[in-house]
């Protein structure tokens, strides 16, 4: 199959670029797959970070993708399309994670699809976490312009057909990240990251933004008590100062270690080796792209009933679900994870990891794909 990935690639950081270098990689291994990416994926005023781009420094897989869309340029829109169309591919792959990419996204979409080229979508989000009136006509607008799509959670798909009822939707789990290379001794760690060698440790990671509930999980750790340690690695969304404010009111402030900055690939080993436990204690979320690095780790993960969270650790036993998204119900299940022999979540988690592979990703998608383009074969 000749396959046209548009999507955000290196030299742009985060999960979702990460995500698609590992995917690339693999369709690549059966499929003649191209990458197109952003020109500019966020005007620089609108992005809440410092950088949108990978530091020279990191070491993010370098897919080699044709920089072609700018998402606030409608006149790229259609030059998009007419690149993407004279290489001729059967299968459009595309990326949704937020609305604001549905007119930039559509538009090449549809074009491909009126000139019968199969278009599928994989989609992250369809409702944001910051949510305006314009997301649901938006992303009803963006569905409209694909065959079918992928979601990685039930909640997602749900989102997706309570907008569009007829549209195929596969369910596929999100794949395990495996490129951050092998796990580190856990005294070790501690040591490289300045911990305490003895103390129970518990890591939030991945960019701090509101709905993260990073402030639950402060106000949980506080009466926690001076045998555990918290580690908040990655870079803030925004101010950190309400964060701060209730770090300097704990008991002991030494025991709450703070990393505010982007975390590049190379430091990611030291911080899940260092952790007895990953806690997501999102107030809003579809699934994380956290659990799946915790999990390449074998480090098992408290999360809270939100979204997508619960029903991937609930089912497959990798962590604990807090019975509530507030303070109280995340010290009660924090305390009960240290009452638990943790050898039978990483037992779990090894049977995510043989299961949920980007080989077995790829090759659903690509089922799908070709079912939608022929839809009398099974």
């Amino acid at each position: 199959m000749k396959i046209a990935y548009l999507s955000v690639f290196y030299p742009y950081r985060g999960g979702i670029a990460q995500f698609n270098a590992n995917l690339f990689r693999e369709l690549d291994k059966k499929h003649m797959v191209t990458a197109y990416n952003f020109t500019r994926q966020y005007p620089s005023l609108l992005f809440p970070g410092k950088t949108q781009y990978v530091p020279p420094e990191d070491m993010a897989a370098m897919v080699p993708a044709r920089a072609v869309l700018d998402s606030v340029n409608p006149f790229t829109y259609q030059r998009t399309a007419r690149i993407i169309a004279e290489d001729r591919p059967d299968l459009l792959l595309m990326r949704y994670w937020m609305p604001f990419f549905a007119p930039s996204l559509g538009w090449v979409a549809r074009t491909l699809k009126n000139r019968g080229c199969t278009v599928v979508s994989i989609v992250d989000n369809l409702i944001p976490h910051e949510r305006t009136f314009m997301d649901k006509p938006l992303s009803r607008w963006f569905l409209a312009q694909n065959h079918g799509c992928i979601a990685m959670s039930t909640s997602v798909r749900e989102d997706i057909l309570s907008l569009d009822p007829r549209i195929p939707c596969h369910l596929k789990n999100h794949p395990l990240y495996d490129h951050f290379g092998k796990k580190e001794n856990p005294a070790e760690a501690k040591t490289k990251l300045g911990l305490d060698p003895d103390r129970k440790t518990l890591l939030f990671f991945g960019f701090i933004r509101d709905y993260k509930g990073l402030d639950l999980l402060l106000e949980a750790f506080r009466d926690l008590g001076e045998s555990y340690q918290l580690v908040i690695a990655g870079e803030s969304y925004g101010s950190f100062d309400k964060y701060e404010e209730i770090i300097r009111s704990l008991p002991d402030t030494s025991v709450v270690k703070v990393f505010n900055r982007y975390i590049s690939d190379a430091e990611v080993p030291s911080f899940f080796s260092a952790a007895d436990v990953c806690v997501l204690p999102y107030r809003t979320a579809t699934q994380s792209g956290i659990s799946a690095m915790a999990y390449h780790f074998e480090v098992p993960v408290i999360v809270t009933p939100a979204g997508g969270l619960a029903e991937a650790v609930e089912g497959p036993g990798t962590g604990l679900v807090a019975s509530g998204t507030d303070a109280n119900s995340l010290n009660r299940a924090i305390r009960k994870f240290y009452t638990m022999d943790r050898d039978v979540f990483v037992t779990n988690i090894r049977k995510e990891k043989n299961a949920l592979t980007w080989e077995r990703f790829a090759h659903d998608l690509s089922d799908f794909a070709s079912r939608l383009k022929n839809p009398k074969t099974k």
